[in-house]
């Protein structure tokens, strides 16, 4: 293998697999980056056998070859090097790749790309196109509130479901649940369901949303989603990049039965001032049980409702903000883990945000102000005195 390319692409391409490289395996392989040519581009890829993440940049290929570099070392290397041509060239008899940019010059040791675990070879035409912009937003509203235990694996996944022209992401950890649906383009042909790992799907928005072209323009606005039969994985497609992820097996739990079908209070406020509020609580809530008391008070014919959000700490001390807000239903003192009420509002893009609540024992659901596509719901926590 001879081949020359842009320190710049080069470094870049690294950085996209990196993330699926094995920290730690009893096979010396995965903590290594294939480097490869394929049809005049250059193949870099990585893998845990769980997570596999391929970025093809441009290259000039003198000579056809593979290989697979120490991760960690190559990418150190290629991150210190000048922004000028990197040529690589490497002795097959001895797996040593000669790596040389400017006035430096260096010679890695390599294991052979055949021990490297093969990679998918997808039928882009079998695939299903969703728009980048929308892939990403759906997935920043749900992974936040999987879960992390792996005693309960199925609730690390996103639940992915596509049935006709409509494709719904939904997430729970036992405490809240978020749900964003989104219309297709183009129905299917026939409906899928599968629980794709959270940490797989943040690696897809990271890598897309840094994702650059080969020639440095942004890369295409439409993302392939491919489930390959019998495969047991899913695997998304750009120009420039593949990720590919094993499934989660097992049986998700019916979300639909955890949403409130009603609500005696409806509180409408700005998601900026509610978010501010919530980060001012959790800097007093974070000492202790994460607790934020929301009190919400209708107001009368010449003054607006009120919620004042409150935090307290034995050690810290105590803070309240009160809000003006549009309210419909009785007064409610209801209370919330501060941190999840933080993350949910994050990824809210609206001016304003609805709170539904019934009793301070009843789950409450947050929904964006003007848009049915999305619902977070969280679980009360208790008062106490």
């Amino acid at each position: 293998m001879k081949v020359s390319v842009l320190q710049e692409n080069l470094a870049h391409g690294l950085s996209v697999v990196s993330r699926a490289v094995s920290p730690r395996s009893t096979l010396p392989v995965l903590g290594n980056i294939l480097v490869a040519s394929d049809e005049g581009r250059l193949r870099l890829s990585a893998t845990n056998l769980e997570l596999g993440i391929t970025c093809w940049i441009g290259a000039k290929i003198e000579e056809d070859g593979s290989t697979t570099v120490p991760a960690r070392t190559f990418t150190d290397l290629i991150s210190t090097l000048p922004p000028n041509q990197v040529s690589m060239d490497l002795n097959v008899r001895t797996q040593t790749m000669n790596v040389r940019c400017g006035t430096s010059n260096t010679d890695l040791k390599c294991i052979d790309a055949q021990e490297f675990p093969p990679m998918p070879t997808p039928d882009l035409e079998e695939g299903l196109e969703i728009n980048v912009t929308d892939l990403r937003e759906m997935i920043q509203q749900v992974v936040f509130a999987t879960s992390t235990d792996e005693a309960r694996p199925i609730l690390t996944g996103v639940l992915l479901t596509i049935e006709d022209d409509k494709i719904t992401f939904a997430s729970a950890d036992g405490f809240r649940l978020s749900v964003r649906k989104a219309v297709l383009s183009s129905p299917l042909s026939k409906p899928i369901q599968a629980v794709i790992p959270a940490r797989a799907l943040s690696e897809l928005a990271r890598i897309t949303s840094a994702s650059l072209g080969s020639n440095g323009s942004e890369s295409s606005d439409k993302v392939t989603m491919l489930m390959p039969a019998q495969s047991g994985r899913v695997i998304f497609r750009t120009p420039n990049i593949e990720l590919a992820t094993q499934i989660i097996e097992g049986t998700f739990p019916d979300y639909e039965q955890i949403i409130p079908r009603g609500h005696q209070t409806r509180t409408v406020l700005s998601t900026d001032a509610f978010l501010k509020a919530c980060k001012q609580a959790e800097i007093f809530a974070r000492e202790g049980t994460l607790i934020a008391r929301v009190s919400i008070t209708p107001g009368g014919e010449l003054q607006p409702g009120t919620v004042e959000i409150s935090g307290q700490s034995e050690e810290t001390g105590s803070n309240q903000t009160i809000i003006d807000a549009s309210i419909e239903g009785p007064p409610i003192l209801i209370a919330f883990n501060v941190r999840f009420m933080r993350e949910v509002l994050d990824v809210i893009k609206t001016p304003n945000v609805a709170l539904e609540t019934s009793t301070d024992t009843s789950p409450g659901v947050i929904r964006p102000v003007g848009q049915k596509d999305f619902l977070h719901v969280i679980m009360p926590m208790h008062l106490g005195n």
